[in-house]
Order: structure tokens, then sequence, then C-alpha cells
């Protein structure tokens, strides 16, 4: 793989993380909206408590949302600092790194991911895996799902 290709992969793998961090925050707004328009529109009854119950159970449901969509805002100003332009020759973030099973980009905390038909995990900077990583270079070796992995390149 050229330079250049690893760069446009990593870049891709950018876009596609925010894309999917693009999704939470459109969901997680929906769900904040939703929340507080059933909140608003708890209708009052006869059994007060049942009315007072229904709007703090809303606020409660909203707060939750908004804390989520908080997160995923922070998560995706993050992202897009990660800078794809570098070829690593060590793990850190923006750093992509392929073993013989597994493959990681650490930038942002979503998981495993299928990108271009392969398997990726993507770690934020602040996963325990993504520490233990952390300088770590083409042929040292770790420990993940009790396997032991080597490190065949970064970039």
């Amino acid at each position: 793989m050229t330079r250049q290709e690893m760069i446009t992969f990593k870049t891709r793998l950018k876009k596609a993380g925010e894309v999917l961090i693009a999704e939470r925050i459109a969901m997680a707004k929906s769900a904040v909206d939703n929340a507080q328009e059933a909140a608003n529109s708890e209708d009052k009854s006869s059994a007060g408590d049942k009315y007072e119950t229904g709007r703090a159970m809303g606020h409660l449901e909203k707060d939750m949302y908004a804390r989520q969509l908080a997160e995923n805002i922070r998560e995706f100003d993050k992202l897009q600092k990660v800078n794809t332009d570098i070829i690593y020759t060590t793990v850190q973030l923006g750093a992509f790194i392929r073993c013989q099973t597994y493959s990681f980009f650490i930038a942002a905390g979503l998981g495993k991911q299928v990108i271009d038909d392969q398997t990726i995990f993507f770690l934020s900077p602040d996963a325990p895996l993504a520490k233990l990583l952390l300088h770590k270079k083409a042929g040292d070796s770790f420990l993940f799902n009790k396997m032991d992995m080597v490190i065949l390149e970064i970039y």
C-alpha cells in the first residue's frame, strides 16, 4: 500500500466514524425533543400524583438523552481533530494498526465496524486497549481476547 493509499484509507475511516456519530447525534436530538414533548403534553388528571410522576419521568428521560447528545457531540469534536494525513510508526491518536486477526483505528470509541469489507475496531484514545497499544510499533505484541497479537503494520 502506498503512502497516499494509507492516508486515503484512514481518511475514509475517519469519515465513516463522523457519519456514525452524526447519526447518533440526530437520534439523540430527536429523543430529547420527543421526551420534552411527552413531558409537556402530560395531562393534569384528577389523580394529581400521576400527573406529577409522568412529568418527572419525562424530564428524567429528557435529561438522559441530553447527556447522550452532549457525549456524542464531544466525541464528534474529538474525531474531527484527528489528523489522518500522518503516517505513524508507533501507536497514537490517528493511527491504524493491523494485526493478523484484528485491525484497530485509534480515533473514537465506536466499537466494531465493517468498512470496505474489513472489520475494524474503532477505539477511543482513552480506552484501556488503546492505552495498552500506545507507543507500540510493528513487531510488538500484546494480549487481546486471550490471544497473543502481533502488530503487523501501523500507519
